[in-house]
């Protein structure tokens, strides 16, 4: 028998310190070797990222000494933070931005990028090495001076050793990355794009043969475009073994894999309407594995599954699987090897072996959160109606207790969610900061507002020039809908969001009557600053969400909550990271400044230390304890 009690109130076992104690967020995973490395970063270790060893008889260690991270600053949003070579390990260290290698038998990092001039102003990412290990080829950004204009994007030859500068390979483009080295050597294949593209725009891949300079280094000869431009976005190129390149189009609607037979000659492997791989918002995502045999490997997703797709000699094998993700694929020889998402509890690193999938192995579980299975909520797919007769789409999770209940009749008070992005999408894995909520008897849902990936390009377009409309009504229009369905309080609702989502959040708030509170996390209140001060890998964004700037400054007045204050009455949180260089903390003082000239009941909560995204403990114990008490208390919550 469960106690009855009011939706909000709950007790819960997921407390502040269960979100952070022991727990580490799963990045990057590579096989080298007979051995994995995975990155993990830790909240309990300031937000530092450690990539750890798993060997072939099962120990695990933790690779960097004390003092070292392996995170890179690039775009901002990072990844592709290390990469292997035959026992040693290259990584981007947070501190300087500087590259380093490992040797294999561990010590001390060697440094083999000079100290820039300025702290941080050079930064490499997403590296591949050559086969004999002399030479790294990654991407470099280098800030030649405070402002966007003054950052130049290339892609580098470094020397294994540090004994001389690296060298220039591609530049003269706004962005590059993905560079990868053809197996026998000869070729390198890189994307590039321009403003005021986005990698999920139009973007171009190029292909180049790799020749040697009189000094032995590395540089290219005959670069040629071979796909993408106008239209279309080619990500993740992939080397078969062979010597075939692969890439990753949306040129169907779907981003999905084609084989690259000639220059804008792209045969399509498999185009079904589903997407393989997500926005290039960080660096280094593998969606797609080619192997020897013309071995081919991607995942699908599905309705609380995957399939594993498995293609030989034209043949395509589909392998249900019981994860809702698996990410970050790298191939053994045998298996897949990649971060496995539940639905039911944390992450895991997983090996698939593609005799067997159904015999997965964990080669990194999951924490054990002594969690009963009644307790846990597990979110389902909605689809719903919007404005202007659109359908969006979300991710519904009911209050869920193995102790408590709601009052007979009675429905819970409803959390809206906004993914970061724009564009981004929700994700169905295991939350447990969704968890934190569900158990203490909020409903939360999870909005893909028009904008959002996974659903094709022609739904990720519908934001262009919209952003601050679509996302506002299809916000709206979950928490309305999810209260006709009895699933939600009409009179509780909450809305909160980060970066993008903090901005829907506080539109909705300052354009629409539908919320009772809300918490922005570093959210954006000011489309006119935001586009006259934030990084390159942004700073033309807005022209295709809003409109070019500075030719639209009406419409960007217009749509920046920050002009409709007037209209701003409801109760509101916000958090902000000091050291934040996407989203400045100026953005959330001018809102706080504005609700407090008003009168308007709200918090402010700053955060040393921390950047675009919390990743300290006592930040995120502090932030998601002060937005419960919060909502408690503004929605009457005993």
């Amino acid at each position: 028998m469960r106690t009855q009690a009011p939706f909000g109130s709950w007790p819960s076992p997921l407390t502040p310190q269960l979100l952070v104690q022991a727990a580490v967020r799963l990045g990057d995973v590579q096989v080298d070797g007979d051995g994995v490395i995975w990155l993990e970063g830790r909240p309990t270790e300031g937000g530092r990222y450690q990539p750890v060893r798993r060997a072939a008889d099962g120990s695990t260690r933790d690779l960097l000494p004390d003092g070292f991270g392996a995170r890179t600053r690039a775009h901002e949003y990072g990844g592709g933070s290390f990469w292997v070579h035959d026992g040693d390990v290259f990584f981007t260290n947070w501190a300087d931005q500087r590259l380093y290698r490992l040797g294999a038998d561990g010590g001390q990092p060697l440094a083999i990028t000079a100290e820039p001039a300025e702290p941080h102003a050079d930064r490499y990412a997403d590296g591949v090495c050559t086969a004999n290990g002399e030479w790294v080829v990654c991407v470099r950004e280098r800030h030649h001076g405070p402002s966007a204009t003054e950052v130049a994007n290339e892609i580098v030859a470094v020397p294994a050793d540090g004994a001389d500068l690296p060298r220039v390979l591609a530049t003269g483009r706004d962005f590059v990355m993905s560079p990868r080295i053809s197996p026998d050597g000869s070729k390198l294949a890189w994307v590039t794009w321009d403003h005021p593209n986005m990698p999920w725009d139009d973007t171009e891949l190029w292909v180049a043969d790799v020749v040697l300079h009189p000094d032995g280094g590395p540089e290219l000869s005959g670069a040629r475009r071979y796909a993408g431009g106008p239209g279309e976005s080619v990500m993740q190129p992939t080397w078969a073994p062979d010597g075939t390149l692969y890439v990753i189009s949306d040129r169907s609607n779907w981003w999905h894999a084609y084989r690259v037979a000639d220059v804008d000659d792209l045969v399509a492997v498999d185009p079904r309407p589903v997407e393989i791989a997500g926005p290039a918002w960080v660096f280094g995502q593998r969606s797609l594995v080619a192997g020897p045999d013309g071995l081919l490997v991607w995942v699908e997703p599905g309705d609380g599954t995957v399939d594993l797709v498995v293609g030989r000699q034209g043949r395509l094998v589909r392998h249900r699987l019981p994860f809702v993700g698996l990410q970050q694929l790298s191939f053994d020889g045998e298996a897949i090897v990649g971060v496995a998402l539940w639905s039911t509890r944390e992450a895991e690193v997983v090996r698939v072996p593609l005799a067997e999938p159904q015999r997965f192995a964990v080669v990194r579980p999951s924490r054990d959160l002594g969690l009963d299975a009644a307790g846990v909520s597990v979110s389902t797919r909605v689809t719903f109606p919007s404005t202007g007769g659109r359908i969006a789409h979300g991710l519904y999770s009911p209050p869920a207790s193995a102790t408590h209940e709601g009052p007979p009749g009675e429905a819970p008070p409803l959390l809206v969610t906004i993914h970061g992005g724009p564009t981004g999408a929700a994700n169905p894995a295991f939350d447990l900061k969704t968890q934190f909520w569900t158990s203490r008897g909020f409903a939360v849902v999870a909005v893909d507002y028009g904008g959002s990936t996974g659903y094709g390009r022609r739904y990720r377009k519908e934001l262009d020039g919209q952003w601050g409309v679509v996302d506002v009504d299809d916000c709206c229009a979950a928490a309305a809908w999810l209260a006709g369905q009895g699933l939600a309080d009409a009179d509780r609702l909450a809305i909160t969001g980060g970066s993008a989502g903090g901005f829907t959040t506080l539109a909705a708030l300052a354009l629409r009557d539908v919320f009772a509170v809300g918490a922005s996390y570093y959210g954006v209140a000011d489309l006119s600053a935001l586009a006259a001060d934030t990084h390159k890998f942004e700073s033309r964004y807005l022209d295709g969400l809003i409109g070019p700037w500075p030719d639209t400054t009406g419409v960007y007045r217009q749509r920046s909550p920050l002009s409709h204050v007037d209209g701003f009455d409801r109760p509101l949180i916000v958090f902000q990271g000091l050291e934040d260089a996407v989203v400045p903390p100026s953005q959330s003082q001018l809102i706080v400044d504005a609700l407090a000239a008003k009168g308007v009941r709200h918090e402010y909560h700053t955060y040393e230390g921390e950047q675009h995204g919390f990743r300290q403990a006592t930040t995120i114990m502090h932030s998601i304890e002060a937005e419960l008490a919060f909502y408690r208390s503004v929605l009457g919550i005993g």
